[in-house]
Order: structure tokens, then sequence, then C-alpha cells
């Protein structure tokens, strides 16, 4: 299994990624089924398809303005097309010809790409990697506009399964956990992502 790898729950038409607001963002966002005011369409929004990092990321929605935790499907469409323009956050050797080419594309990028350390239940590091995608002001209106197809809100389960966890049921917690498996990545957009060998 190679270090950078996409976990995710999708279908052949879709993706889930994850994100975190507050409740004045989240309810009318879940009421309306799209991003709504006082989401802000005006900077960079991150979306994640790794369920246990974005658990990470939020303390399991207890971080202030992260209380509420959204599953958001999106088109696996729009999904790749955000990929198909992404720049990696950090200059990679193999990715770029030299560190100036890097340079040139990250001031120009609409789209960030950043690899993380995956999670564990418990939070603990893996060895693989996680991918964060970042939706400048530049695109973040696809997003919102032509490919989210659903939200939801997943509070009450990040809830259960945080409970279950501090009681030790970890048994019980994981069977709760969404479905991910490894995203079948087209190599043209791999390249972009990481180094190939």
């Amino acid at each position: 299994m190679h270090i950078h790898e996409i976990r995710a729950d999708y279908d052949q038409k879709s993706i889930v990624v994850y994100q975190a607001y507050s409740p004045a963002i989240a309810d009318p966002a879940v009421a309306a089924q799209r991003f709504v005011p006082p989401f802000s369409t005006n900077r960079m929004t991150w979306i994640k398809p790794s369920f246990l990092w974005m658990m990470e990321r939020s303390n399991w929605g207890r971080k202030p303005g992260q209380e509420r935790v959204l599953a958001v499907r999106i088109t696996r469409e729009g999904w790749e097309t955000a990929l198909s323009q992404a720049v990696l956050t950090s200059f990679e050797r193999g990715v770029y010809r030299d560190r100036a080419d890097w340079e040139a594309q990250i001031k120009h990028a609409t789209v960030n790409v950043q690899w993380d350390p995956e999670r564990t239940l418990t939070g603990a590091s893996r060895d693989t990697r996680s991918i964060q995608v970042g939706l400048s002001r530049h695109i973040i209106h696809r997003f919102v506009d032509d490919w989210v197809t659903e939200i939801t809100d997943l509070t009450p389960r990040v809830r259960k399964i945080s409970d279950l966890r501090a009681q030790g049921r970890n048994d019980k917690a994981s069977a709760l956990l969404p479905k991910e498996s490894s995203y079948p990545l087209p190599i043209d957009l791999a390249r972009r992502l990481y180094r190939i060998a």
C-alpha cells in the first residue's frame, strides 16, 4: 500500500468529504442542502474524505466553531476536477521539476493539497497519509453550486462514537464508523499529488 492513500466513502458517482462548522453555518446548510450565508465563498474551505482525520482535527466536534460535523456528498467529477488543479502546499521532489516550478504553481493555485498522518480510532498517527483539499475563493462557487449533492449532520453519530471510545468500547465505536475504502485515483491525478516511484 502506498503511503499516500485516499480512503473514502464513495460510490460510482459521488464521494463523501467531511467538514466541521459552528451551528450558525451548519444549520442553514443542512436545511437548504447547500452552503448558504453565513458560509463564506470569499475564503478557502478545506474538505477531507477521512472521517477519523476530521475527528482528530475537530476533537470529535468539540473545538469552538467546529461543533457540528457534516458529511458533504459531492460528485466524483467535482472531486477529480479539484484534484486536477491541485498544487501541494509544500515542495515535493519528483512531483515538480524544481522548487522554482513549485513556487510558480503555488502562487497561482486555485486548489491546495496537503497530506497529514492518518489517524486511528484512538487518535494515534498511522504510517499512511490522509489528504486535505483546500478550495480557494476562485473555485469554491463550483463546490457550492455544482458539486454538493447532499449535506448530512453527523454530530449525533460523532457524539455516540466519542462516548463509546471514552468508555473503552472501541469495538462498538468502530462499528459506527463510516465505511471507507481506497479511492481509485487516475494516474494523471496521482502524479499531481505525490511522487510515484
